[in-house]
């Protein structure tokens, strides 16, 4: 199967908010099996490494709150990163922004 992947899904600037490099870091995890190993096994590295040469940027309390989840697959990630997400909605990211 040949999956066709937009760089710019991965690349953004480093004022993007937290919920889009959720997005990123989800869309890493799906393409590449290596990586959805690391952010299943050691979350905070995986964050802490990028991908394909880009970092991802999450500031400091929601990367500590993404890097506690434990998961055993990735759906089950997502679904909990989603939760954590949540809690960003509200606070210093608005729309607005």
């Amino acid at each position: 199967m040949v999956t066709i992947f937009q760089e710019s899904n991965l690349t953004g600037p480093a004022s993007t908010r937290p919920q889009q490099e959720l997005s990123r870091l989800l869309t890493a995890a799906v393409i590449s099996a290596e990586f959805r190993k690391m952010l299943l096994s050691n979350p905070d590295m995986a964050i802490s490494s990028g991908y394909g040469g880009e970092s991802f940027h999450i500031p400091g309390e929601e990367k500590k709150r993404l890097s506690a989840i434990q998961a055993t697959n990735l759906a089950d990630f997502a679904s909990q990163a989603q939760r954590v997400e949540s809690t960003w909605h509200g606070s210093r990211y608005s729309a607005a922004d």
